[in-house]
């Protein structure tokens, strides 16, 4: 096996996390994950309500539980061993929020390409690609030489000194 120089695999990693695609995507994680926030708010708060009021259950998808086993109890009341409940109501309400994630996510997206595509049959009717950059601006003129400069405040002088005075 050939062996590495050393520092190439901490090199490598500099070069990869500063890519502009691994900060973008540390981004959006960032954003999907508070945006997730927002949907399962919106589950728990307008949705549940909702379908306990139309009589799904007296907690929302909680009347989906299957109980396996009872917890027990000792005579002081502690609990010695908890209950085991199936819980299919927090399955489907997480398969909720995903597919109005997920559906809003595609709404958001489905706008950025038809934007997109717009703007490229625009620069297409106007005769440029998508891709091409506007033509760069002219070279300002080169600047005179220290001669040249030296040259002209001689003739310069040399004008005032022929001018008579009055």
């Amino acid at each position: 096996m050939a062996k590495e120089k050393k520092g190439g695999f901490f090199k490598e990693f500099k070069e990869f996390i500063s890519r502009g695609n691994v900060l973008d995507m540390a981004v959006g994680i960032i954003v999907g994950g508070a945006f997730t926030a927002i949907v399962t708010a919106i589950v728990n708060g307008i949705l549940t309500p909702l379908l306990q009021a139309i009589g799904v259950g007296p907690d929302g998808f909680g009347a989906l539980q299957v109980v396996l086993r009872q917890a027990t109890v000792d005579a002081s009341g502690a609990v010695v061993s908890p209950a085991v409940v199936l819980d299919f109501g927090i399955v489907i309400s997480a398969i909720i929020t995903f597919l109005l994630t997920a559906f809003i996510l595609f709404l958001i997206v489905y706008v950025i390409n038809r934007i997109r595509r717009k703007a490229e049959a625009l620069k297409a009717k106007k005769g440029g690609t998508p891709e091409e950059e506007p033509a760069p601006a002219p070279a300002p003129a080169p600047a005179p030489t220290t001669e040249e400069l030296l040259a002209e405040i001689r003739d310069l002088l040399k004008a005032q000194q022929e001018t008579p005075k009055e």
